[in-house]
């Protein structure tokens, strides 16, 4: 009888999570952490968009780390998925929209499954973008929320970010502000108690400088800027999963649910020599990830030299 309850109870869980399978005891965490860097091939002018040299340089905070490896797939979607074996994280690094590298044939489908037994997801800058009817429901499942065109912008501008939350991804980041291409006004999930908004700033009137258009501006974005509606332009997003009293309870060890995370910055390589702009998006990686983030965050240091270095060849 009682087994009879904790096989129902294991369907009942894979049916509210997706389909996804669900382990027993046997399943436990690995050892080691992998996490898949991916960058997208090379874009804009030199020291923007640097997705290669950007992911290296996480790579190198994070190896870093007891118990992380990470490693890194340059030029977008890897030719061989088996990438993704073992993997406890995937973030990607890459232009967006309709040459999004993750929205092709049949990726979306083969993502899913890879995300579907609690594998963290992370989007860094345009790789928020996605189409709506290309990406847009997956990223809302999978991250939480994603850059949707004619609702959300990508101006540039010094974002102030005065107040943090409290939560692992900002632990040993201070107050700062940062000149960066902020993208904001998101379309987020409706799941509003598994987000948490990380950075949040009021952006200024000169956001909103240029005409409307589909990256541009509109009318509910320019009435939020107007009445100074602060903006979040960096979120943790902790899927739905078995609430932690009923595993108890069962006395079920479960894959733990999938978390992800957005970080619209990331446009001006440089940026990476900020210490606390950095941090943060070491601390989300391991976060979803399920690894420990240390109680002051990830420790790491950068030289000129290391900015320097895996840049692409953008006619310098």
């Amino acid at each position: 009888m009682k087994l009879n309850r904790l096989v129902m109870l294991a369907t009942l869980c894979a049916v509210a999570l997706g389909g996804t399978s669900i382990g027993l005891a046997q399943n436990k965490a690995p050892a080691t952490r992998k996490i898949v860097l991916v960058a997208g091939p090379p874009s804009h002018g030199p020291g923007e968009h640097e997705h290669r040299a950007g992911c290296l340089l996480l790579q190198k905070c994070l190896n870093q780390q007891p118990g992380i490896n990470a490693v890194v797939v340059s030029n977008g979607w890897p030719a061989d998925v088996s990438v993704f074996n073992g993997a406890s994280a995937i973030v990607v690094y890459s232009d967006g929209g309709d040459g999004h590298p993750f929205i092709q044939d049949d990726r979306l489908k083969t993502l899913g499954a890879i995300l579907g037994p609690g594998v963290g997801f992370g989007t860094i800058h345009y790789a928020v973008e996605v189409p709506a009817d290309r990406g847009g429901r997956e990223f809302l499942q999978w991250n939480g929320g994603y850059f949707e065109t004619n609702w959300s912008v990508n101006p540039t501008w010094v974002a102030d970010f005065a107040k943090l939350p409290d939560h692992p991804i900002t632990r040993g980041v201070q107050p700062f502000e940062i000149n960066d291409e902020w993208y904001f006004h998101m379309r987020f999930t409706t799941n509003s108690a598994g987000l948490t908004p990380i950075l949040s700033a009021v952006a200024p009137a000169s956001t909103m400088e240029r005409p409307d258009g589909p990256h541009e501006g509109n009318p509910a974005v320019r009435e939020e800027v107007k009445n100074g509606v602060p903006q979040v332009v960096m979120w943790a997003y902790q899927r739905p999963g078995m609430d932690e009293r009923m595993r108890k309870r069962y006395g079920l060890v479960l894959e733990p649910p999938g978390r992800g995370f957005g970080f619209t910055g990331g446009h001006y390589h440089n940026n990476w020599a900020n210490e606390n702009f950095r941090r943060l998006v070491l601390n989300a990686i391991l976060w979803i990830a399920h690894a420990d983030v240390p109680e002051n965050g990830v420790q790491s240091t950068l030289t000129a030299a290391d900015l320097k270095e895996n840049l692409d060849p953008k006619g310098r």
